[in-house]
């Protein structure tokens, strides 16, 4: 057993106590594996350090991360089946093919955008899908496909322009809003593919050299007939709000407002994905990850919009708890990670009632 300082808790410990807050009451129970929620909920009480255990898992983990895993798999193997899948999937990989060319043109050949070309294939897979949650949920299914840095770039149009419709842009503003994202990461076809598309966390020397792909998307889109908040994005979507982010630490109101956007969906995409270092993480986790980041490093007009329209998609979805019980979420509560259910029995579970049990996949 070792004694961990909250500050250094990782995802996937496993605690070997039972913590309770300062009142006594039960927050994350003895031989939970420790998800994004649990963290954010011990930061919350400002519990100073956890007992973690060492060594092999004991059988209540074991059946967690088994549980977790079945139900997950469950839910896309159902997803799999049905033929709005298998045809979406078909047009995403063509337009991943057509993304790939457009962007390694622009740093290559210094070929002009095709603007027209990449719009037509971002509105034929976004018009695709009827629902917030639809998009959402297929989005995340397409981890299977390679070419990880071009799918994102996918992914991050999608989900912006979702962002976008939610915050009510104009038709001409969402289009912009939808290039922004396509080529966010357009720099990513300078650096190395070793870098690129290392198998593993990079070195801090590595990461120097993935950063500067900011600098070298803006400086290949200079040149480009372009609207200049598209150029921006490219050079931005790593700024942060309160100054921690790259290439320049640039603050609050310096930050153009769709690169803001732009990063929102960006890390959304990148935490909900599969890594080979990790899995993607449960939406809800991912909420939990911006409610504590969100109101220091994030533009407060559209993060918070877009947690409570995230959280949203998911009424009326089954969810896995920690406790193992299968329920519907029926109502969202102001703590969005902690919503009313009802539970396999038709009785109603406030889980603001119940701190230590958590949403762990949707199913």
């Amino acid at each position: 057993m070792s004694t961990i300082n909250a500050a250094l808790l990782e995802i996937g410990m496993v605690v070997s106590a039972d913590v309770f807050s300062p009142s006594g009451q039960l927050i994350v129970p003895k031989s939970s594996v420790l998800t994004k929620q649990m963290i954010s909920q011990i930061k919350f009480y400002s519990i100073v350090e956890v007992n973690i255990l060492d060594g092999d898992l004991p059988e209540k983990a074991k059946n967690a991360i088994l549980e977790k895993k079945k139900a997950e798999q469950t839910h896309m193997e159902k997803l799999y089946q049905t033929e709005s899948y298998q045809d979406f999937k078909i047009e995403y990989t063509r337009s991943i093919n057509v993304v790939r060319d457009c962007l390694n043109d622009i740093i290559i050949k210094n070929s002009p955008v095709d603007e027209s070309l990449m719009m037509t294939e971002i509105l034929n897979l976004f018009n695709k899908n009827h629902t917030a949650y639809n998009l959402l949920t297929i989005l995340h299914s397409m981890h299977q496909i390679n070419d990880s840095t071009f799918a994102h770039s996918l992914n991050v149009s999608m989900i912006a322009r979702l962002l976008g419709v939610w915050i009510g842009l104009e038709a001409d503003d969402l289009n912009i809003l939808t290039m922004a994202g396509l080529l966010h990461d357009v720099g990513k076809c300078r650096i190395p593919k070793e870098i690129l598309e290392k198998p593993g966390r990079l070195t801090p020397s590595e990461f120097g050299i993935m950063k500067a792909h900011t600098t070298f998307g803006y400086e290949a889109l200079q040149t480009q007939k372009l609207d200049q908040r598209i150029k921006n994005a490219a050079l931005m979507h790593h700024e942060r709000f309160d100054g921690s982010g790259y290439p320049s630490g640039l603050k609050g109101d310096e930050i153009d407002d769709f690169a803001s956007i732009i990063a929102i969906a960006d890390v959304y995409d990148a935490m909900t994905q599969d890594r080979c270092y990790r899995s993607g993480m449960c939406p809800f986790d991912v909420i939990a990850t911006f409610e504590e980041e969100g109101l220091s490093k994030y533009n407060t007009k559209y993060i918070l919009i877009f947690l409570k329209r995230i959280a949203s998609s998911y009424l009326n979805c089954e969810v896995l708890l920690s406790n193992n019980k299968i329920a519907r979420i029926i109502y969202l509560n102001s703590t969005l990670t902690k919503p009313i259910l009802q539970l396999e029995d038709g009785s109603i579970y406030n889980l603001e009632e119940h701190l230590d049990v958590y949403i762990q996949a949707i199913i």
